[in-house]
């Protein structure tokens, strides 16, 4: 039973952290910015949604090359992540 915040983040909901100590650093860092890059794009998807404001374009400039490339990054982290979902399937990320 969770009695607290604390509980449910140290795992006793029955979800664990990542064990990403088997691999290699390259891709333990490779694993973190897609991640990074996710929480990002959702974020700015929800913004997109609920408010109709889109922050990197806020913040870069409608289509501007900056903000292309924040786009263009948030899509590779996605495909990245694609591969992820065996290895968090089989317990091995």
């Amino acid at each position: 039973m969770l009695h607290s915040i604390e509980d449910a983040a140290m795992g006793d909901a029955g979800f664990s952290t990542p064990d990403l100590t088997g691999r290699s650093a390259a891709a333990r860092v490779a694993t973190m910015v897609a991640l990074m890059l996710l929480i990002i794009g959702g974020f700015n998807w929800a913004l997109v949604g609920l408010f109709n404001m889109d922050f990197v374009a806020a913040l870069f400039g409608p289509m501007t090359v900056a903000a292309r490339a924040v786009y263009v990054a948030v899509g590779v982290a996605a495909l990245y992540g694609l591969t992820l979902l065996p290895r968090l399937a089989q317990g091995t990320l």
